[in-house]
């Protein structure tokens, strides 16, 4: 079984929903992310914050410090699933039946490379 990260895109565009909406789109996500739970599938996952964070650079041994991302990003990534399964086509297959797809989102699926830890020993 392998680590998977569902980096989910959007596309900055204000809140676009009443709040009756809104509260169907959470609902949808809490269904398909408890779905992923009760099969084993599910690590962790958040909603990022919309236009807060802040970006690192380091030129010449500086590091500069820069609020963003910005909203006049086209995409940006507003959250997150960590999930398991046995091969990327399945955890294709996972994502595929996320709700953020239906609102119009992107879903970059990477798979998470494990360095080994202290406690493994080699073979």
């Amino acid at each position: 079984m392998a680590d998977y990260m569902l980096l989910l895109h959007t596309t900055p565009a204000g809140n676009r929903w009443s709040p009756e909406e809104m509260q169907t789109v959470i609902q949808r996500y809490a269904n398909w992310s408890k779905g992923l739970s009760a099969a084993g599938r599910l690590v962790g996952g958040h909603k990022l914050r919309d236009a807060e964070g802040r970006v690192l650079k380091r030129q010449s041994n500086q590091t500069t410090v820069t609020d963003g991302p910005y909203a006049e990003l086209k995409e940006v990534v507003g959250g997150y699933f960590h999930i398991t399964a046995d091969t990327y086509e399945e955890a294709v297959a996972i994502a595929q039946d996320c709700p953020h797809l239906d609102y119009g989102g992107t879903i970059e699926v990477r798979a998470i490379e494990r360095a080994a830890s202290r406690h493994e020993q080699p073979a």
